[in-house]
């Protein structure tokens, strides 16, 4: 807490003392908890200017479209870090030696494999059920089968559960694509990067040697740290809503990937895929555009522009430039990227939209990534879900540096006031 407490006055009652909570960064916040002696509260719907906590992870500035981890620039851990390098930063608050980072790297990839049982629940599902559904069900199946680390209150157990969880969401991931495809799922391997595990299990088949290809790989790599951790974002709150009643972490984690699932949130990336469908080809982008620009809210929701920026969300240039690195590896054939491409000049260029900030963002890059290398669409929300567990993790660390507050948002009422019940029976 700061020592600059604001007083509220209010009519005909005797003022309010709320102490200022201090910020390093940013806005500082008025404790607004003392208003309850008043007799009111804060009415703040979607949460969007209320801090329901104190947190050291990642800090954004909308006004200028800075993204910092731990104090580190997004750009900088995207172009010099792979993913477990920032998987250490996020957990431990500060980048690691060289030492440091072989044992933390040795710890995640000795528990990539999952319970073989795992494999038969994924049979109990329908071939064509969405992936995302798989991974609810599965990330939350994980407290079946670790149960010996569900202690939240010992930091043993908090921190095995971390690192299993951790290792084992790329599995989870692919298993839950080669499923939707029925192809057999592949084991991990150990001995490629995080990133690049990711896209054998995701890829390989068992009649062929994989080849991993160096520009795909980048590319994984940064989608994965690009989705690390956005601040307090729907489904980290919701991860710390779950957590406040002091639920175990795979628990917390499968209400976080509901919460991501949504088409307003990580579903965007699919959401922009679709709209690419339904343009169809680049001879449709101009008619789909003045449709647009009678709605630039749902154009919005379509991988356009982001809510927390006033600008240009700074992942987003950083994908860009990835994305037609990945296209010119890959090639330009698929009818949906060059409409992509087609949107994205438009985008970039057309006054209306840059001064309405309705530039690519994060999750259309991301969008048009998956698609080159082949993913259905069905599997963005999945390998972005991959990213954030780190985020979600971090977090769900965080508040348990503290005791525990359990979430419990006040309400405004708008209902009856109170009413006596008449039974149906006594009208006869």
């Amino acid at each position: 807490m700061g020592a600059k407490p604001l007083t509220l006055s209010l009519d005909g009652q005797a003022p309010v003392m709320l102490d200022r909570v201090s910020a390093t960064l940013g806005h500082d916040g008025m404790d607004i908890r003392a208003l309850n002696q008043s007799g009111l509260c804060g009415f703040d719907p979607g949460f969007s200017n209320t801090a329901g906590c104190q947190s050291a992870i990642s800090y954004i500035d909308t006004e200028k479209s800075i993204l910092l981890h731990r104090g580190y620039p997004v750009e900088q851990l995207a172009s010099q870090c792979d993913f477990l390098e920032v998987a250490y930063i996020l957990l431990e608050g500060h980048a690691p030696d060289e030492s440091r980072y072989q044992t933390f790297r040795q710890n995640i990839t000795r528990h990539t494999l999952v319970h073989e049982q795992m494999s038969k629940m994924c049979s109990g599902f329908r071939r064509d059920s969405h992936p995302m559904a798989l991974m609810c069900a599965m990330v939350g199946a994980l407290a079946a089968f670790y149960h010996d680390v569900l202690d939240v209150e010992n930091p043993e157990h908090r921190a095995l559960a971390a690192t299993r969880l951790l290792s084992k969401m790329p599995t989870l991931a692919a298993m839950s694509y080669k499923f939707s495809i029925e192809q057999p799922a592949q084991y991990p391997r150990n001995d490629l990067s995080y990133a690049g595990n990711f896209l054998h299990m995701l890829f390989a088949i068992p009649a062929e040697k994989y080849q991993l290809n160096p520009v795909i790989e980048q590319a994984m790599n940064q989608i994965l740290v690009l989705h690390a951790d956005h601040g307090q974002c729907a489904s980290t709150t919701t991860v710390r809503a779950a957590g406040s009643s002091g639920a175990n972490l795979f628990a917390c984690i499968a209400a976080g990937l509901a919460s991501l699932w949504g088409p307003m949130h990580g579903g965007a990336n699919e959401a922009s895929m679709r709209m690419l469908e339904e343009i169809e080809t680049v001879e449709q982008v101009p008619a789909f555009l003045s449709k647009a620009k009678r709605d630039p809210q749902a154009f919005r929701r379509l991988g356009f522009g982001n809510s927390r920026y006033r600008n240009l969300d700074p992942r987003a240039a950083i994908l860009r430039d990835t994305c037609h690195r990945v296209l010119k590896e890959q090639g330009m054939s698929d009818s949906l990227l060059q409409v992509a491409m087609a949107l994205e000049e438009v985008a970039l260029t057309d006054p209306w939209f840059v001064e309405n900030g309705l530039s690519p963002s994060v999750d259309f890059y991301t969008a048009v990534i998956l698609k080159a290398m082949g993913l259905p669409s069905s599997m963005f929300v999945v390998v972005a879900a991959v990213g954030r567990t780190l985020g979600w993790v971090a977090h769900w660390n965080e508040m348990h540096q503290s005791p525990l507050t359990i979430y419990r948002p006040r309400q405004i009422y708008t209902g009856e006031t109170q009413r006596d019940y008449v039974s149906r029976r006594s009208s006869k």
